[in-house]
């Protein structure tokens, strides 16, 4: 059973989380990226509560109306912030020590610098089609296609963004979503969250404190699981298959045959398999 929680971490920073198993058990914190929301893991909190662990995926800053500062203020969004948001909530759930950490696009961007930065926290990285920053920015330079690929990027920082993404009932996302497989019941669960103008403007606030430039990070030595669908229309086999050079601890890389960017909703089953697995290799 998910049950949602208000997860308080700071002043005017009061987080929607959806949670599941014992709040004792170790823990799997699990960060959603862009054009979706803690929806995303709806099929993988009740697999880790049952196999024995306290699941919480939060709909992140600015996702959450309780933590939304001005969107017009990209300070407010900047990465030092949102990793920050990401270990207080580890820490306002109880788990002030290790825990396993699960990313998923923008929240796979988040995941990678705190793995690089904070490996003592971690037990495991389990990543979904985010490859390491070095891994993209290498594609980005030699890699004809992935330029293509990720041109949202640089669209998503252009002023009338925000309208443009709601226009006709949220076309651009339902449509995309639907070209990557994502059920449209899925669909209707995150335009509830982002649906909106308020919503949408914080989350491209993401990419706007950002800009085009993608810093560097270390390797990672912290054991990691990268799922990759070789049908994901932002990340291409380049970028995917070169995240192994950018880590030195184990790791596991598995591509999934014909799954889009967000194969936790396209493909619950195979994701669940795939985690459980490795979070059973390395226990906190």
């Amino acid at each position: 059973m998910i049950d949602t929680q208000q997860v308080a971490t700071g002043p005017g920073l009061v987080f929607d989380v959806s949670v599941a198993g014992e709040p004792a058990a170790p823990l799997v914190l699990l960060l959603h990226g862009f054009g979706v929301s803690r929806h995303l893991y709806d099929a993988q909190l009740p697999a880790l509560a049952a196999a024995g662990f306290r699941a919480a995926a939060p709909n992140q800053r600015g996702y959450s109306p309780g933590a939304r500062p001005d969107p017009m203020d990209f300070a407010r969004y900047g990465i030092e912030l949102l990793i920050a948001d990401a270990l207080a909530l580890a820490d306002a759930l109880g788990h002030q020590g290790r825990f396993h950490l699960v990313g998923h696009d923008w929240g796979g961007s988040l995941a990678w610098e705190i793995a690089a930065r904070h490996p003592e926290r971690l037990g495991s990285l389990t990543m979904l089609s985010r490859p390491h920053p070095g891994a993209f920015a290498r594609a980005l330079a030699e890699d004809p296609g992935q330029p293509y690929r990720s041109r949202h990027h640089k669209a998503f920082l252009e002023a009338d963004a925000v309208p443009r993404l709601l226009a006709d009932d949220a076309a651009w996302l339902r449509t995309r979503h639907a070209a990557q497989g994502v059920p449209p019941a899925a669909t209707a669960k995150h335009l509830g969250v982002i649906g909106n103008p308020a919503a949408m403007a914080a989350a491209l606030a993401w990419y706007r404190a950002r800009g085009t430039v993608h810093r560097p990070i270390g390797a990672v030595t912290v054991p990691t699981l990268f799922l990759w669908g070789d049908a994901d229309d932002t990340v291409g086999r380049m970028a995917a298959e070169g995240t192994r050079d950018f880590v030195t601890a184990p790791y596991q890389f598995e591509v999934l045959p014909g799954v889009g960017h967000y194969a936790p909703d396209q493909r619950p089953e195979v994701v669940n398999r795939l985690l459980l697995a490795h979070l059973a290799r390395h226990p906190l």
